[in-house]
């Protein structure tokens, strides 16, 4: 099992706490931490919270650890409904490979740090001397904010935000886990059931050279299948792969010729 620092990752590696938990610097970091993100609590109570860490708090119910509870929920909602709309091509295997690295302590940890939440953290005296504290709170209070939020503002109060704090995450998590997934399961499919290996046909190219689009289409032994438009080759040619799985399993196009914005294209070389 990977440890709380290994999960932040080498970007979070300077947390930035301090060891102290005046009435004074509190109001300082509730201060800050609105600017931050951008709202403005009716309740400041519920920001206090979100950033109080069990060591600086009175007692367990007054951290932010009930608040981290339904944080962690309202993300995956807003999260889960965001790669519901935007990626209508995926299955649910997909969807749930994507949201799991988007939401995963890695990359709320991340986020938190790049927004600069580590510095509003209320923690108590002694936390910062002592080295075997868990690097996991960053992440913990980006799930308590985010549930602050929600409370104070509502569903849409937080919707478009999460949305903003997490496009990187959820652009690279649709690289690594969703789209790659679609040349995989044709290569799978094609060497188990039809004793071959796709290969990827450019049929057509248009725009200039910094705005190409690519047509191209997934070969199978002497079965081509309908081309896919991308923005770059390799677009294209996961496009390509999921028209392909598609037609394999008498399903609806997700990428039919015409889909990037052109007058209906060739279907050969």
């Amino acid at each position: 099992m990977n440890s709380p620092d290994q999960l932040l990752g080498p970007e979070s590696t300077s947390v930035h706490l301090i060891d102290d938990v005046d009435a004074g610097d509190q109001d300082a970091k509730i201060r800050r931490c609105q600017d931050i993100i951008d709202y403005q609590f009716s309740d400041e109570t519920l920001l206090r919270a979100a950033l109080t860490h069990a060591s600086g708090a009175s007692n367990r119910l007054a951290s932010n650890e009930r608040l981290e509870f339904l944080g962690d929920t309202v993300l995956g909602l807003m999260v889960c409904e965001w790669l519901f709309e935007e990626y209508p091509e995926y299955n649910e295997g997909d969807l749930t490979k994507i949201k799991s690295a988007v939401v995963s302590r890695r990359s709320c940890g991340r986020v938190a740090c790049r927004l600069g939440l580590d510095r509003c953290l209320i923690v108590g005296r002694g936390v910062t001397r002592n080295r075997s504290y868990p690097r996991s709170l960053v992440s913990d209070v980006f799930e308590s904010v985010i549930a602050a939020i929600y409370l104070d503002g509502g569903r849409d109060a937080i919707r478009d935000r999460i949305r903003d704090w997490l496009q990187d995450e959820v652009d690279a998590a649709v690289e690594s886990q969703g789209a790659s997934n679609y040349k995989s399961s044709l290569q799978q499919h094609a060497q188990r059931d039809l004793a071959n290996t796709p290969v990827y046909q450019l049929v057509r190219e248009t725009g200039p050279d910094h705005r190409k689009a690519f047509l191209i289409a997934a070969v199978i032994g002497d079965q081509s299948f309908t081309p896919a438009w991308g923005n770059n080759k390799k677009d294209a040619e996961q496009r390509a792969a999921a028209n392909a799985l598609a037609e394999l399993r008498e399903e609806p196009l997700p990428y039919p010729s015409g889909a990037a914005g052109e007058s209906s294209a060739e279907t050969s070389a």
